[in-house]
């Protein structure tokens, strides 16, 4: 029998995950499925949320900011993006906040922080983000200034709007700005009574900012 004074102090365990046949692999890829997510109907969609991912550009060790998370799943797929990712989830409701701590659990990053409140006030005191993500809320007062603001150089700001205020927002804030204004629409294949036909999202516009040095 070997007792722990037979064992080196300084030891490594390797263990080899393989999955059964017929297991769901989850990739790390961006654009989970959405019923991979616990959600109430607020979480930015599949494809939508593929190219945000894709305009915020994560890079291992950064930090996001997202604000209005909703169902969590923009920092969850930051984070699953690399171990070292990290992110942090401001949301208002409580019962969406546990549902973003549940969906990060069970997607593997149980790391993502999670802070109550409401942009921009629940913004105070956090650390500096390397990219920000507003999924809603940016027509609310001192939301994309505060987000902007906490931002330092080469910092990316992506934000969706799916309402006419919220588009007429952003294209007001590319103007002062910069950065790229892109309406995104996505239509899926759906029964018409017997046939099939294409059924029409919600439109959404997305910008995309990168936050230039000061001269």
């Amino acid at each position: 029998m070997i007792s722990e004074a037979d064992v080196d102090p300084l030891n490594t365990i390797a263990i080899e995950v393989v999955a059964e046949p017929g297991a769901r692999v989850i990739p790390h890829a961006a654009g989970l499925p959405d019923a991979l997510f616990e959600h109430d109907g607020q979480i930015t969609k599949r494809e939508i949320r593929a190219l945000a991912l894709a305009a915020l550009a994560p890079v291992p060790g950064q930090l996001l900011w997202d604000v209005g998370a909703g169902s969590g799943s923009v920092g969850i797929e930051w984070m699953r993006v690399h171990p070292a990712s990290r992110a942090i989830a401001v949301e208002p409701r409580a019962d969406r906040r546990e549902r973003i701590a549940r969906n990060a659990a069970a997607l593997g990053v149980p790391g993502l922080v999670v802070v109550p409140g409401a942009a921009p006030d629940a913004l105070s005191g956090l650390p500096q983000p390397d990219a920000v993500f507003i999924g809603g809320g940016v027509t609310a007062g001192g939301v994309v200034a505060a987000c902007w603001d906490a931002l330092p150089a080469g910092g990316r700001l992506v934000a969706n709007a799916v309402t006419i205020e919220g588009q007429a927002a952003l294209a007001d804030w590319r103007h002062r700005l910069g950065g790229t204004l892109t309406r995104l629409g996505v239509e899926r294949a759906d029964a018409l009574g017997t046939f099939t036909t294409w059924r029409p999202a919600l439109p959404v516009v997305q910008w995309s900012v990168l936050k230039a040095p000061v001269p």
